[in-house]
């Protein structure tokens, strides 16, 4: 059986390498793409598709929003939901009737999520009733609600981040993380190992993720471990430089509104 799908992710780089392994795997025709919720909603009631890979964290409506207003807009097509969240956060989807993949995508976990989707169409379809099955119960309002709140809870402290390094997407855990500095519109977080992108818009959402006790904006251009800085370098008109731990010692300056707060916390 092959299965019509639509791919809804906020970066096109994360479609296209899922559109790819669904080729690799075969039996998936992808017949629409989605950059967001409101256009995913569209694409969805204009395709009618049976299956979605449906990104968590995108910006405007969430997936999960989304999910939500396509079981209120009526029988809904299958959800697999694609996502960051670290495997403690989202072990909360394997009660319920939705599968989900961890970026970056596996491919053998991949064909299991398929092997569930295809189970679940085919158990639908057998209803005369056009209904879900009796062994296969659908995902309630509820049963998202609950899904939403587990992973907020951990949302505002995650354990990881998705960063992209060239090519492909890697799991950083916060505590590996040196400094984040915006550039251009693009935030890059440098840990000791690694340098990527994230997909967070503002230093300020980023922060708001992480450990307030930890991290510190000490530039409006720059957040800061407070634990991986090696040096504090007194600089000119009494400001400082902080030199880091990654591997290029990188020296972040510290904005002069920043810095007695900066010498507040690290009692100097």
């Amino acid at each position: 059986m092959e299965l019509r799908a639509i791919l809804v992710d906020d970066e096109q780089l994360a479609r296209d390498e899922l559109g790819y392994l669904l080729g690799q795997v075969g039996g998936v025709d992808v017949i629409g793409h989605a950059g967001n919720g409101v256009e995913a909603l569209a694409t969805i009631g204009r395709l009618q598709p049976d299956l979605v890979f449906l990104d968590v964290q995108m910006p405007g409506l969430t997936g999960f929003e989304v999910a939500r207003r396509m079981l209120d807009s009526g029988p809904p097509s299958q959800i697999i939901f694609v996502t960051a969240y670290d495997q403690r956060a989202i072990e909360a989807f394997e009660v319920n009737a939705v599968d989900y993949l961890l970026k970056p995508v596996d491919p053998a976990r991949l064909e299991v999520a398929l092997q569930r989707a295809r189970r679940r169409i085919s158990f639908d379809r057998m209803d005369e009733g056009g209904g879900p099955s009796a062994g296969l119960p659908a995902v309630s309002n509820d049963q998202l609600e609950k899904i939403v709140q587990l992973v907020a809870d951990r949302q505002s402290r995650r354990d990881r981040l998705a960063i992209k390094v060239g090519e492909r997407f890697m799991l950083v855990r916060s505590e590996e993380i040196v400094y984040a500095s915006l550039v251009e519109d693009t935030i890059t977080i440098v840990t000791d190992q690694h340098a990527g992108t994230c997909n967070y818009r503002t230093l300020d959402e980023l922060q708001a993720r992480l450990d307030p006790d930890v991290f510190r904006r000490v530039h409006r251009s720059h957040l800061v471990n407070i634990n991986k800085i090696k040096e504090i370098v007194p600089w000119f008109s009494r400001n400082y430089i902080l030199r880091m731990k990654d591997g290029k010692s990188t020296e972040i300056p510290v904005s002069r509104a920043q810095t007695r707060r900066l010498k507040d916390d690290l009692k100097l």
